[in-house]
């Protein structure tokens, strides 16, 4: 038997065919696993959302003023 001969009898290049399609295959795979993960967290951010009483979501932010508001300085011409 040969080197270049395989157990399924494919050449070279339907090796290489078959290597990059399952690699491409892979990585979609990890890019649908991670989307669905970022989906579920959004998920469940929104459940708990909307467990949440209805007077909570129309009041106010309790801290309003979360900076430092320097006074108007007041223009004096002399003249």
């Amino acid at each position: 038997m040969n080197n270049d001969e395989t157990m399924l009898g494919m050449s070279r290049k339907s090796r290489l065919m078959a290597d990059v399609t399952f690699l491409m295959l892979k990585g979609a795979g990890y890019a649908m696993a991670f989307a669905l993960a970022i989906w579920l967290i959004i998920a469940v951010i929104a459940a708990i959302g909307r467990q949440l009483p209805e007077a909570s979501r129309s009041a106010s932010d309790p801290t309003p003023l979360s900076f430092v508001i320097e006074p108007a300085a007041t223009l004096i011409v002399a003249g």
